[in-house]
């Protein structure tokens, strides 16, 4: 699910807004923690949990160069890229 960063958290957590409107809280694996640094308003990919909804992992952060494929294919709603604006 694409999701938009709204906040850091500290300890590898971050919240995060989805594509269903559902803020969650997410955390990034330890995969992921120094490869991949996190900044408010970045476009990720999570993996929401079956067991507990409003928690999610982090699964990949997209590039900018990413991001702009992703929207020529039309695969990014616009209000996910407005809300990425705002907080960037």
């Amino acid at each position: 699910m694409l999701c938009v960063v709204v906040r850091l958290l500290g300890a590898d957590h971050l919240l995060i807004r989805c594509q269903d409107g559902v803020e969650r809280k997410a955390r990034i694996p330890g995969s992921l923690r120094r490869r991949m640094w996190m900044r408010e308003g970045d476009i990720v990919l999570a993996a929401p949990w079956d067991f507990k909804p409003d928690r999610a992992d982090v699964v990949y952060r997209y590039s900018r160069e990413e991001l702009r494929r992703l929207v020529e294919k039309g695969l990014v709603p616009q209000e996910l890229l407005e809300l990425a604006e705002e907080l960037a």
